[in-house]
């Protein structure tokens, strides 16, 4: 059993922003990467929205320098993963699938969420080559282009009036006769003028070798099979945070998101903090995980000196 002051567990923007700020204050932070370190950017292609690299970045190679940066500040990285905490007491006490127990002072929850997807073998395939879950993130890579969007909730309308603005035509699959979306999103998807909602829709197959050429899909109704040529392919069924190991332990909104104090990063237990899309189920991008990973770890320093533990 080893203690420290402080402990990450997870890899994405938000752990590795919180391992900088925390190894520079001097807190020797240990972060838990996982067997695959680095989020849901290690599946993404070009990143062009993230500041500072002028000329985008490919996900994987940013994730790469947010580790080297965290190193090159002193903090310990252990490639495995949380399978077991205990919050009810301090120090908190977390086991790894390693079959390593610590204690820390303080711990950053940085897990993530990951995307629902539909389970079709060609959209793990095409990912990243017209694939997506994320329209703010890829959607400019498709302007002028046509897009599919699959949902029928709010995020299904914002992806698809996003899109909108940027792609020549939209489709909308529903697999229902009615949306699951606001009264207000349904309003803005039906007068937008290239947005086509399908109803009764489900997708088969996404077309294409080498990126999506077109979607399959199906009248459930009538059973009626249908290819639509577009370019792009966005799923927006719905984000699962990554809070499996903290139920119980961790105060979590009705989706499993955890819950945190407005305007910082503290949880429902003293000495714990959460950061990225673990707890944001609004925005989900990198730079915006990334502020409050430095969020988090100013957070605990602050709290650690508090309790004369820094």
């Amino acid at each position: 059993m080893s203690h420290h002051k402080l402990l990450i567990i997870g890899s994405g923007p938000a752990g590795y922003t919180a391992a900088i700020y925390a190894a520079r204050a001097g807190l020797q932070p240990v972060l838990l990467a996982g067997m695959q370190p680095g989020g849901q950017l290690m599946l993404t292609t070009d990143v062009e929205n993230y500041p500072g690299y002028k000329n985008g970045v490919k996900g994987p190679e940013m994730m790469e320098d947010f580790r080297l940066q965290a190193e090159r500040f002193g903090t310990e990285i252990r490639y495995e993963n949380a399978v077991e905490v205990d919050f009810s007491q301090r120090p908190f006490t977390i086991k790894t699938d390693g079959e390593a127990t610590l204690t820390a002072d303080a711990v950053i929850v940085a897990t993530g969420a990951s995307a629902k997807w539909l389970g079709l073998e060609n959209e793990t395939r095409l990912y990243g080559a017209g694939v997506s879950a994320c329209a703010v993130c890829d959607g400019f890579f498709y302007k002028g282009k046509d897009a599919v969007v699959v949902g029928g909730g709010d995020t299904a309308a914002e992806e698809s009036t996003y899109l909108s603005k940027l792609c020549r035509q939209v489709y909308l699959l529903v697999r229902r006769g009615e949306m699951r979306a606001s009264k207000i999103m349904q309003e803005r998807v039906l007068k937008t003028p290239n947005l086509k909602v399908l109803w009764h829709t489900e997708t088969v197959d996404i077309l294409g070798e080498n990126h999506v050429e077109a979607v399959r899909v199906r009248n459930v109704q009538t059973g009626e099979i249908t290819d639509l040529p577009v370019q792009a392919f966005f799923v927006a069924i719905g984000h699962q945070p990554n809070t499996e190991v903290f139920k119980g332990q961790l105060q979590t909104d009705a989706n499993g998101y955890i819950v945190t104090r407005p305007g910082s990063t503290y949880t429902s237990v003293e000495g714990v903090f959460a950061a990225g899309d673990v707890q944001d189920h609004v925005y989900r991008q990198a730079v915006t995980a990334a502020g409050t990973g430095c969020m988090a770890a100013l957070d605990a320093e602050r709290w650690l000196a508090a309790q004369g533990l820094h």
